[in-house]
């Protein structure tokens, strides 16, 4: 099956969106494309310094402040 995630990504709107990438990843310009693609409510967090796995286990540079307020804020 083929399957581009961003073909509808605008649909989500105006639910927000967070997306997270780091500044060394590889993976960052589709982070960057989501973000461009999306409707309102959204925001694009650039760690520092961090590549694409970095993210995943490296506590020290996941934005959890920015995880947390982020939820707070659309979650209630």
């Amino acid at each position: 099956m083929n399957f581009y995630p961003f073909a509808d990504i605008e649909t989500i709107s105006p639910r927000p969106m967070l997306f997270i990438t780091g500044e060394k990843a590889h993976s960052r310009e589709f982070s960057e494309e989501a973000y461009r693609l999306a409707g309102k409510a959204k925001e694009l967090v650039i760690v520092p310094g961090a590549g694409h796995v970095d993210l995943y286990d490296r506590v020290n540079l996941i934005p959890f402040d920015k995880l947390t307020t982020f939820f707070r804020n659309n979650l209630k």
